[in-house]
């Protein structure tokens, strides 16, 4: 179901002059229509500018030095991950750990969770419409570990149900993954109530919220999941960051991911204490300045408001899908448009996903055409590929407008 929102307002035009990158003409001739964003969404200038701000005045290795530079960049990395629990709601900063992006705290979670935690014969559930980076790392785990794949199908109209979930969780259930919104149906799940039933069978949850976390509110307090992981590339910050946010109590239960510098607390040559949370899962040198960054983009967001974000989405996809449900021979794939995220995944009869995408790059229209990381989700709906047009706030409705034409040019170009 799609989350009730108070009605709001956004008009991208008055911040596309955030975004440079925008301003561009392809091919000599076509205004650029940016449409991949659930594949990486572009930077605005605040986060730009913050970035080259820490790397001009203040970059230097954090929580190890005693000099200027040092402490200054530790504040600021310690107020991003401030940043970032009030972000997300977060009880406590400890529970905010920086990753290198969604599939880093997944296998982060499969790792020092998992190892230690499964049998033979232990069963993980997961969802046919989770991306690449939820399912690989539990197939490695279950690899290691002996461990069985259970995977939740459904009609693709439906999303998750509720109930049909809870009858895939059985005695042998250890730990339930699955997406806050698929990147490719666009649905959105109900975190809270599936979390609530695989917590009462005493299964693990782990959300990816990766399609979430950038257009609409999150609160993991109210999710109540174990894991929660997201990407910062997806929501205007640099690549090479994300969030895993994970119960204090876990955390501190699972043995560090990575050995190295910064996640200890003592070192002697019979072995090592593991370090304090966050720490302990922050081998190395962290992402700085990215974390930073990240941090920079949350606030763009907060102060534009995720709801106003959500709204905005909302409207440009029930255009898209009405201009789409016109084209002769054209499916959507997923919810209705009232129920759907800013994501429209579609198929042509007769034309090649890759050709109608190349085709619509030549216009100066950027989507996405592929298996979108999904190849268990596409094999399952007998398809090989998709082309998906992925909305954010920047995105006006004029260029829906030139989406939907350009659309039917290169269609009856490919017939």
């Amino acid at each position: 179901m799609t989350p009730t929102r108070a009605a709001a307002t956004l008009d991208p035009l008055t911040i596309r002059g955030d975004f440079p990158i925008l301003d561009q003409t392809l091919y000599g001739r076509w205004p650029l229509v940016y449409f991949d964003n659930g594949a990486s969404t572009v930077r605005p200038l605040p986060v730009l500018e913050t970035m080259e701000r820490i790397e001009r005045t203040c970059f230097a290795n954090v929580h190890r030095g005693n000099h200027w530079l040092s402490e200054t960049a530790s504040y600021e990395y310690e107020q991003a991950r401030e940043t970032m629990r009030a972000f997300v709601n977060a009880a406590d900063p400890s529970e905010i750990i920086f990753t290198g992006g969604t599939t880093a705290s997944i296998n982060l979670v499969a790792s020092s969770w998992g190892n230690s935690q499964l049998n033979p014969g232990d069963e993980i559930l997961l969802t046919i419409a989770d991306h690449h980076s939820n399912i690989v790392p539990w197939q490695q785990l279950a690899a290691r570990t002996g461990a069985k794949i259970v995977w939740y199908e459904y009609e693709i109209e439906t999303g998750i149900d509720a109930s049909a979930w809870s009858r895939m969780i059985g005695a042998r259930t250890r730990l339930a993954a699955f997406p806050a919104v698929s990147n490719v149906l666009g649905f959105h799940a109900p975190v809270a109530e599936l979390t609530a039933i695989a917590r009462q069978a005493n299964v693990v949850t782990l959300v990816d919220a990766a399609q979430h976390a950038p257009h609409e509110p999150l609160d993991v307090q109210a999710w109540n999941a174990d894991f929660t992981a997201f990407s910062g590339h997806k929501m205007l910050g640099p690549t090479g960051v994300g969030i895993l946010h994970g119960r204090r109590e876990l955390l501190e239960s699972m043995q560090p991911f990575l050995g190295g510098g910064s996640m200890i607390d003592t070192v002697t040559t019979d072995g090592f204490t593991p370090g304090r949370l966050p720490a302990r899962f922050e081998a190395g040198t962290p992402p700085i300045v990215q974390a930073i960054g990240l941090a920079a983009a949350a606030k763009y967001l907060t102060e534009i408001g995720l709801d106003n974000i959500f709204h905005h989405e909302q409207r440009l996809t029930v255009m898209a899908c009405e201009l789409l449900s016109k084209v002769d021979g054209l499916r959507i794939l997923g919810p209705s448009q009232e129920q759907r995220a800013g994501i429209i995944s579609f198929i042509v009869d007769g034309v090649n996903a890759q050709d109608l995408g190349k085709m619509l790059d030549l216009r100066g229209v950027a989507t996405r055409a592929g298996h979108h990381c999904t190849m268990p989700l596409h094999d399952h709906l007998k398809l090989r590929s998709s082309l998906r047009a992925s909305f954010y706030l920047y995105n006006t409705e004029s260029e829906v407008q030139q989406f939907g034409e350009h659309l039917v040019t290169a269609i009856a170009r490919l017939r």
